[in-house]
């Protein structure tokens, strides 16, 4: 019996050592690239890794309260003081009813919005916002460009676990543990699909190889954010 017990014990541990390990991996099988350490943006008491866009000071709107990054009105949206290249992004989020917002990366400041340069991971109640008329638009979608799936969203009040990778031209959109998207920066079908949205106003949206990570806040809805980190992908 305590062979039996014995050799369980060491099955467990072995099983939760290849899930770390699988974690890791998964990035270098995904992108052909490795994955260097952790570095936190939000730990829950601390704005030091943000600040307004175009160097704007944080907006007042956005608040720390219960170890979470906050906002309950709209306003102005904030950038990463850093910038980023190839990465992998995690961050949780929490939407209320009717919310709208999303996640920008390789974001640049040359335009008025980062959203004219920077491409979007929506984020949205996709029962009661106004802009789930249609996939494009709805949680998890590359805005306007890629749909997402249906069926793997939480309820609106929850937390969901959004995942980013960005290695090159390649992009990958993860929304609670399932991969909703992957698309190919500056391929014929992403140039073809940003020639017809809205995007195609502005020339160099999604062509910087490097930019800020940006999170929405000028839509209704209230809205959380807590444990954000990103790591390089070299």
């Amino acid at each position: 019996m305590r062979l039996v017990r014995f050799a369980t014990t060491v099955t467990a541990i072995a099983a939760v050592a290849c899930l770390a390990s699988c974690h890791n991996s998964a990035v270098s099988a995904g992108t052909k690239a490795s994955a260097g350490p952790w570095r936190t943006l939000f730990d829950g008491s601390s704005l030091d890794a943000w600040r307004g866009y175009k160097g704007a000071p944080i907006p007042a709107g956005w608040h720390i309260t219960g170890n979470t990054l906050a906002k309950d009105v709209p306003v102005a949206d904030i950038v990463t003081k850093d910038e980023f290249s190839d990465f992998e992004l995690e961050i949780e989020w929490k939407i209320g009813e009717a919310g709208n917002s999303g996640i920008f990366y390789r974001g640049a400041e040359e335009y008025d919005h980062i959203y004219w340069s920077g491409p979007e991971y929506q984020l949205l109640d996709d029962i009661k916002a106004e802009d789930n008329k249609t996939r494009l638009t709805c949680a998890g979608a590359a805005y306007g460009i890629y749909p997402s799936p249906e069926g793997h969203l939480k309820p609106v009040g929850e937390w969901n676990s959004t995942r980013i990778i960005a290695k090159g031209a390649h992009v990958e959109h993860w929304l609670n543990g399932f991969k909703l998207l992957e698309y190919e920066l500056g391929s014929p079908d992403w140039l073809a699909r940003v020639k017809g949205s809205k995007f195609a106003a502005w020339p160099n949206y999604g062509r910087s190889k490097s930019g800020h990570i940006g999170l929405q806040g000028d839509h209704r809805g209230t809205l959380a954010f807590r444990n954000i980190r990103i790591r390089e992908l070299k």
